[in-house]
């Protein structure tokens, strides 16, 4: 698993990064929690979004965000986030010009920046969004989603409450022209601390059912 770094408006960026040995492969982001909250690319839940598409014969990146490791710059509260992905989808294109699609996935803050990077970027086809933290920050930017996806949260998360994340998946799964899947694992809490298994299994049903269905 190569280490890279790559350019974003602030500085370098650190990542690491899986490329795929099938030509024409399909790309995937994987983007880390809140920076200020001990979020990096080596997180775990970020590390099981990662193998799941390398798994798949993806070529899959995760990268730290600005002010994280040794990633240059300073936490800029989302914007220079946002800006952070779009350098490290940039980059991936760039390496992958064939691609045959562009999926993005993210936990906690990082979903809420993926969300963002999919309504700016009309070739991501899916995503799968992990603890979203819908109900502290704004997800209303997602009008109409345009890409289909999953949604993922634990029914005992204490930093995110379920409410608002039902709230918004229901939303966006009352739309025609996308398919928003919500999948809530009983027990869980925001860290899905001992809940790993159930949360890899629940990512995995829905990549398989959702790639053959689109192969």
């Amino acid at each position: 698993m190569p280490e890279i770094i790559f350019n974003g408006t602030e500085g370098r960026l650190e990542g690491r990064y899986h490329h795929s040995r099938r030509a024409g492969a399909p790309i995937a982001l994987a983007l880390h929690p809140h920076p200020l909250q001990g979020g990096t690319m080596n997180n775990r839940v970020v590390f099981a979004l990662f193998h799941a598409f390398q798994r798949r014969g993806f070529s899959v990146l995760r990268f730290n965000f600005r002010g994280v490791g040794r990633s240059q710059g300073r936490f800029d509260s989302g914007p220079g986030e946002l800006s952070d992905a779009a350098a490290a989808l940039d980059w991936m294109q760039s390496v992958n010009p064939g691609a045959s699609g562009c999926w993005i996935a993210g936990y906690s803050f990082g979903a809420w920046i993926g969300m963002q990077l999919m309504m700016r970027r009309p070739e991501i086809s899916g995503f799968l969004s992990i603890a979203p933290p819908a109900g502290s920050l704004d997800f209303t930017f997602l009008a109409p989603c345009p890409a289909s996806g999953l949604i993922v949260h634990g029914d005992r998360d204490d930093v995110v409450p379920l409410d608002p994340v039902e709230k918004l998946a229901k939303k966006l799964g009352s739309l025609r022209t996308v398919s928003v899947q919500f999948r809530v694992i009983n027990g869980a809490d925001h860290f899905f601390a001992s809940h790993m298994p159930e949360l890899v299994r629940t990512i995995d049903e829905y990549l398989d059912r959702t790639l053959t269905a689109v192969a």
